[in-house]
């Protein structure tokens, strides 16, 4: 493609392009359920004609994903969900070898950040992927449910389906929003298994610190927490789970977990990690009570769960010691060291989830994008679960992929399991 030809973009360097079309074709050959609906789309052209506008997290994986709703007829363009979490060889590759529109620079500032929502909104999406909910929220400051033309989103996240719920509550949510986070095959997988391996790689690949025989402290137990807490174990961490829901706290403790109040766990924890979704889960009050050496970070979608106001006011001196990795000195003397500005540790600090696993997260994308599709003028605004068919699809095609085989019911069990005549 030359120079002539390229769409319009910002990214950081065109010539990172050759280094994102390896690591593009790298992780591709690891999803293979995309791949599949990728072929079946280029037959079936779902998105003929149709606009749509992804605010994600710009990786290999999701560049596979933007390249099979572009073989389905998409005119699709791509913008970052995380100011730190994007490759850039991999955006310039998209723009330079794959003709998609591509605004997106690791490290933009907010202001950026905000433009290129801006731009994906002038884009006139049809569709809209996100992931946090920035692009849904800004849209529902800018339009009205009778002035919005959109047929519907995807959300990849806990945190983005938390605002959306609140939007609809607000009356503010004006189209059919999948929650795309809600499929098991995305929120059991993608969440328990690459937000664990992922986190714990990022944490490494910063601080290059052995996790053996360190008291690591999870806060929040929801699948993203499951996954941290069972990775930490595994690499010979002494396991603590912060949690203010009983039933996941009881779960953990089950797990064979310490559980315990932060307020303790400050205490005598050596990593921290959060994956709460929520706002200052960790304040003032918890790095104070922290060991000198303390290590936290953020794998919740925002990097509000960490307080870095309230760290920054109590520290004497902040420094960069290493990239990714801010030393905090207290008046007290002791240290803290905050990752990736306490932003996504695993995307900022490493390179996001495997991308076998987000073979079935985008496969629910690129599912549900054709599903709000073929039922246009038939869903009513609000946040809709994917049905579970495409569920168990996604799942057939995933052990198919695999080379694993299941068994069926015998028409004998299929009788027995709708029947009520059947007793002792």
């Amino acid at each position: 493609m030359t120079s002539k030809t390229l769409p319009n973009h910002e990214v950081k360097d065109l010539k990172l392009a050759k280094t994102g079309l390896s690591r593009i074709k790298w992780a591709k050959q690891d999803m293979q359920v995309l791949n599949l609906i990728e072929g079946r789309f280029a037959k079936e052209l779902p998105f003929k004609g149709i606009r749509i506008s992804i605010c994600a997290h710009v990786t290999t994986e999701t560049a596979v994903l933007g390249l099979a709703l572009k073989a389905g007829g998409a005119d699709t363009l791509l913008i970052a969900s995380n100011p730190l979490s994007t490759q850039d060889d991999v955006a310039s590759a998209l723009v330079s070898e794959y003709g998609i529109p591509v605004y997106a620079i690791k490290g933009e500032d907010i202001p950026m950040y905000k433009s290129h929502i801006d731009i994906a909104l002038n884009h006139n999406p049809h569709l809209i992927i996100d992931d946090g909910c920035d692009l849904v929220a800004t849209l529902a400051n800018t339009t009205t449910a009778g002035t919005c033309k959109v047929i519907g989103s995807t959300e990849e996240t806990t945190t983005g389906i938390t605002r959306l719920k609140a939007m609809h509550q607000d009356g503010k949510l004006y189209f059919p929003a999948m929650a795309v986070n809600n499929a098991l095959t995305k929120h059991m997988f993608d969440n328990r298994y690459g937000t664990g391996q992922s986190t714990i790689d990022g944490v490494i690949r910063a601080t290059n610190r052995l996790i053996a025989g360190k008291t690591a402290v999870i806060v929040g137990y929801g699948w993203c927490g499951r996954g941290c807490a069972m990775r930490a174990r595994g690499l010979g961490a002494n396991v603590v789970v912060c949690e203010v829901d009983p039933i996941k706290a009881l779960e953990a403790f089950m797990e064979g977990f310490r559980v315990m109040p932060l307020d303790e766990a400050s205490k005598i924890g050596d990593l921290f990690i959060t994956v709460t979704g929520n706002k200052h889960v960790i304040d003032k009050n918890h790095f104070e009570s922290m060991k000198d050496g303390s290590i936290v970070c953020n794998s919740g979608h925002f990097d509000v769960e960490l307080n870095l106001v309230s760290l920054e006011n109590i520290a004497k001196s902040k420094c960069e010691v290493k990239p990714n990795v801010d030393e905090f000195t207290l008046s007290n003397g002791n240290k803290i060291y905050v990752l990736a500005q306490g932003r996504l540790v695993n995307l900022s600090c490493a390179e996001g989830h495997p991308a076998s696993v987000m073979d079935m997260s985008f496969a629910n994308q690129a599912l549900a994008l054709e599903y709000l599709v073929k039922n246009n003028g038939k869903l009513k605004p609000g946040v809709l679960n994917l049905p579970n068919q495409i569920d168990v699809e996604i799942a057939s095609l995933k052990l198919a992929s695999l080379g694993v085989s299941i068994d069926t019911l015998t028409p004998e069990m299929v009788d027995y399991m709708n029947s009520w005549t059947v007793g002792t």
